[in-house]
């Protein structure tokens, strides 16, 4: 199953359209499935050291930075939508484009959930060169390419009440995915500079872990 990539019909409405509050209600389901939110707070416990910033990449509304805060882990937020109203105040809000913001330095680590899949190989080399630059450890939850996931998600999806739009960007999504190394690779991480790690769960899921050495 060759990646493809494709548009997403998130990226079309405004935040406060219906459609978009309907996949936002989804995806939360979908992430509490799958476990993402679970891993990367796992991961994030086991290896964010003391005083260190993360950011989360692709936050959407925010929820796991908030969760991240609650569990007492120091991490900001970048997103292409506006700040959500009730921010914790404690927290920035970096309303950009990830393949332009220019302060990844002042964050070591960096997180995604669900976010890197939405990028081609040409897109996800120029965002690898600006992350190897200042960051020590990345950590990314993506869907993994297969099959039998889409089939899984295609009869899933109408039973579990999601809409149009989370049904549509769910199959491209997973079209979009990783498999095996090609995440690191295509970022430009070499096993030389990096510990890495990437692995599938049996819930359709692609963890990813780089460690600078």
């Amino acid at each position: 199953m060759l990646r493809a990539i494709q548009p997403e019909l998130l990226d079309g409405l405004p935040p406060e359209h219906p459609d978009a509050l309907g996949n936002r209600r989804d995806l939360r389901r979908l992430n509490q499935l799958m476990g993402n939110h679970r891993w990367i707070a796992r991961t994030l416990d086991r290896h964010l050291r003391p005083r260190e910033y993360a950011l989360e990449l692709g936050a959407g509304q925010g929820e796991l930075t908030q969760q991240l805060f609650r569990r007492g882990l120091r991490a900001d937020a970048l997103d292409r939508w506006p700040r959500p109203a009730g921010w914790p105040a404690a927290l920035a809000w970096h309303q950009a484009d990830l393949q332009t913001f220019d302060a990844y330095d002042h964050y070591p680590v960096v997180f995604g959930n669900l976010i890197f899949h939405q990028f081609d190989d040409a897109q996800l080399a120029a965002l690898g060169a600006q992350l190897r630059r200042s960051c020590r450890l990345i950590v990314a939850c993506e869907p993994a390419r297969r099959k039998s996931s889409q089939v899984a998600y295609r009869l899933l999806a109408p039973l579990l009440g999601f809409n149009r739009v989370s049904r549509h960007d769910g199959h491209v999504s997973i079209a979009g995915g990783f498999v095996g190394t090609e995440l690191p690779r295509a970022l430009g991480f070499t096993p030389a500079d990096w510990a890495l790690r990437c692995r599938t769960t049996w819930r359709g899921a692609y963890h990813f872990v780089a460690i600078r050495r």
